[in-house]
Formats: structure tokens, sequence, C-alpha cells
């Protein structure tokens, strides 16, 4: 399958497209930069997909990744207006296979420099959008929302102690990811799976369901008798018949 990627030269996009070649699929890159990847099926434009005029007219594209993005006064124009213009051109059409969006964690939980993750926020509504449409043509358009990921731009954080301990303590996994994960992930969605399709996935190392949320230490059921009613709310049903507690909760207290 032939495979469009944009943002190659380094990161994601570059670990994205050095997957699917090692899989035997030809690549096409798009960069700003020189090209950084030497392989007899890797074939390289560089441009800014800023500019319609500049973009190379390709046909029988399978797969498209939208993949480049930057952080800076240019979010909205580059991570979300470019990423729509490039998407009507070479993905909404007869014969393309899938789509795929790399967004971020933030686009769902706000957690970011407010343009970033409006932008972000933005390729979630939009990946649902084209997913109504490229189903006339058994496509799918999923986006792929990373949170930290080991890249060269993120080694001012991951070198500074401080930062770095703050950021851990706000990730279960005690960890970020690899470019080789999250091109593992964008192979998946877009070569093995046929079916699930406008579906935004987090992969952040539970750093978006981190609520903080403090058990009392009375424990659950104690702290609801404590407060009234609860424990025997939550020990009978409507009709007022016991339910199977350790059912709905195996392991938790049980009501007496």
């Amino acid at each position: 399958m032939k495979v469009l990627i944009t943002g190659t030269t380094q990161g994601i996009g570059k670990a994205i497209a050095e997957l699917f070649l090692n899989k035997g699929h030809p690549v096409i890159g798009i960069d700003r930069q020189a090209p950084s990847i030497v392989n007899p099926s890797y074939i390289h434009h560089q441009c800014d997909i800023r500019d319609l005029t500049s973009l190379p007219e390709l046909d029988d594209v399978d797969i498209l990744i939208n993949n480049a993005g930057t952080q800076n006064e240019d979010d909205i124009d580059i991570n979300l207006k470019s990423l729509i213009r490039f998407t009507e051109k070479y993905g909404v059409r007869k014969g393309i296979r899938s789509i795929l969006n790399i967004g971020s964690a933030s686009g769902h939980t706000g957690s970011e420099f407010p343009e970033y993750c409006a932008s972000k926020g933005g390729v979630i509504a939009y990946t649902k959008n084209v997913a109504l449409r490229v189903a006339a043509f058994g496509a799918t358009c999923n986006s792929l929302d990373p949170g930290g990921v080991l890249t060269p731009l993120t080694d001012c954080v991951v070198n500074d102690p401080a930062l770095w301990d703050d950021i851990m303590g706000q990730t279960p996994l005690k960890r970020w990811a690899s470019v080789q994960e999250i091109a593992q992930w964008a192979i998946f969605l877009t070569v093995e799976n046929k079916f699930a399709t406008g579906q935004s996935i987090i992969v952040d190392g539970g750093e978006s369901i981190n609520s903080h949320f403090v058990w009392p230490e009375l424990g659950f059921y104690n702290w609801l008798q404590e407060v009234g009613e609860g424990k025997n709310a939550l020990a009978n049903d409507q009709n007022g018949n016991p339910r199977n507690t350790s059912a709905m909760w195996p392991g938790a207290y049980q009501a007496k």
C-alpha cells in the first residue's frame, strides 16, 4: 500500500515512515526540512503543507497519515487548518483506505498552551467529520492522540530533573512512550484495523485518567453510612431486595 506521511524528518513521523518501509510499504514523505530517511522505497517532497501550490500531485494514495505539527504561534494554521486542507486534497476520495491524524491527549484534557490544545481539539472533531464522509469508500479515519513521547523536541523536558519528576507524578505508568511505540499504533490503526472509525485513541500512560481522587480513610461503605442513607440505598435495589454487592464491586466491603 502506498503511504503518504507528513512531518517525516524526525520524531514520530520518521518512526512511522521507517516502520512502514520495514514492512514493505512505499512511503511518500512531506516535510519542510531535507530528508533524513534513505530507502529506495521512500520519496521525499520538501515543502510547506501550508502552501497548497507547493504540494505535489499524487495518485493512488492508500493511507494518509497527518503527523506534521508545531507548538508555537502557528498552532492553528499548521496543526488544524493545514491538516484539513491536506486531507481534503489527498484523503477524501475514492480509493483511500485509511486516514490517521496524529493529535494529542491535550485535545481531550485542555492541559497545554491554549492555541495548541485548541488546535488538537479541532483535530478530534474533524476526524469524526472525515470518518463519516470516507465511510462511503469503505475507509476509516481515526486520530492517535499521544501524551508524552520521547523525541528530540522533548529533550528539554526529560533533561530537567525537577520538571521530569513533576510530570512522572502525573503519569501512572511512570514513563513516556517511545516513537517506535507510537508507530506501532499507527500501523495497527491504518493497516490492521478495518472497522473502528471516527475514534480518538489516547496513548498517554494514563495521564489523562489521573484525577487524583482520594478515598475517605473510613472505607467506601463505612463512609456512605457516615453520610447517611448511602449504605442501605446501595445495598438494596429499587424494590428493597438485597443486591449482590460482591458482583457489583468484587472485593469491596459487603453490606450487612
